[in-house]
């Protein structure tokens, strides 16, 4: 308890907010900060904090959640990967019900396929190796965050000669998909960047925004005073007119250099090429695929499979709120057909979604 009173204070919430007033009490202009991670999204409206901030400071949810990003190709392949014979797919939760262009993993599973949620990737090798009669395909999606994890059960896999156990890697790059937003048509002010993947990265990949785009960023945690005091150093910088940077305010886990040997493994393993985002296109240099050493368990060069034509909803505009330049609520699909029970994209069904966020707390 006494790491969440610290963090939640009311008193020291209320003397930043006060201080976010004070800076823009003078400042005409809207402020438009992006939160870069599926984390913060809901921390943002768990905690109201939308509500309590200036009218002219607007926070912006990116496409900081792994299985929203996901493109639609992605989902149908693991669809099609899920139908062969003898063949096991482990899933991270999130993934088991997104929507494909004609059918989900969870209705695959409802007509036998054998489709199982796991908790982590070391999960979905100790299947494979206690299941030697089927090929475990892992769905390898996620940030920076998770991608070390994978590499390591790679490792494992390799070092052990297991030859049943497959990845089907849709990993993505977080800076990358950052510098994509601001070359497009979304007005961004301020980045609030992702805790987790920071933790992985450090805070120098981010350098190249304060230095090419003039925009402030800072790396923050997850609880109340985390959020509003990263929101505070944001707008204090665009209203002081202060050179802005990358800053640290989530010191108990993020160093400027990151975390050395998560991001060697993840170098050992995985190299980068252009991958495809939903919302986003194809953005260079923003994915994860194995190198050659590791091919043998790459399952889209192991297994063959033929996918129909890709179909996304064309009244889901979840590609749009990825990008900042819509909000769940400007969705005609959003409550009246789109909900938690029945999730038309991507959005509401992860727990990361903007859109599963503004249900759950921003009504």
């Amino acid at each position: 308890m006494k790491y969440i009173d610290e963090y939640r204070d009311s008193g020291l919430a209320k003397e930043i907010v006060e201080k976010i007033y004070s800076e823009v009490k003078n400042y005409n202009s809207e402020i438009k900060i992006m939160e870069v991670c599926g984390t913060h999204t809901m921390a943002i409206g768990k905690f109201g904090i939308r509500r309590i901030l200036p009218e002219n400071i607007k926070l912006l949810s990116g496409p900081g959640c792994p299985v929203c990003v996901t493109p639609q190709s992605y989902i149908d392949k693991a669809i099609a990967f899920s139908q062969i014979e003898n063949v096991k797919i482990a899933t991270f939760g999130d993934m088991f019900k997104v929507p494909g262009s004609y059918s989900s993993l969870e209705k695959e599973k409802s007509t036998g396929k054998d489709v199982e949620i796991v908790y982590s990737p070391m999960d979905a090798l100790n299947i494979a190796k206690e299941n030697k009669d089927k090929k475990v395909i892992f769905l390898a999606i996620g940030f920076e965050t998770t991608s070390p994890a994978v590499a390591m059960t790679l490792k494992n896999a390799y070092q052990e000669n297991v030859k049943n156990f497959f990845i089907f890697s849709g990993h993505k790059l977080i800076p990358p998909a950052m510098e994509a937003l601001l070359k497009g048509k979304v007005e961004i002010n301020g980045f609030i960047c992702p805790g987790h993947v920071s933790t992985i990265i450090g805070s120098e990949p981010y350098e190249f925004i304060p230095e090419n785009y003039g925009i402030p960023c800072v790396i923050t945690g997850f609880e109340l005073l985390d959020i509003l005091y990263a929101i505070y150093l944001i707008v204090r910088n665009i209203c002081r007119k202060e050179k802005p940077g990358v800053e640290i305010e989530y010191r108990r886990s993020v160093k400027r250099e990151g975390n050395l040997k998560a991001k060697m493994v993840m170098e050992e393993v995985f190299e980068v090429y252009d991958s495809k985002w939903r919302g986003l296109g194809i953005i260079p240099l923003s994915g994860l695929k194995l190198r050659e050493k590791f091919w043998e368990y790459d399952a889209e060069r192991v297994f063959d499979v033929k996918v129909n034509e890709t179909k996304e909803n064309e009244n889901c505009i979840c590609g749009e709120i990825l990008k900042g330049l819509k909000t769940p609520k400007d969705c005609k699909l959003y409550r009246k057909v789109c909900n938690p029970e029945n999730p038309v994209g991507p959005c509401m069904v992860s727990s990361e979604g903007a859109c599963a966020a503004y249900y759950k707390y921003e009504e």
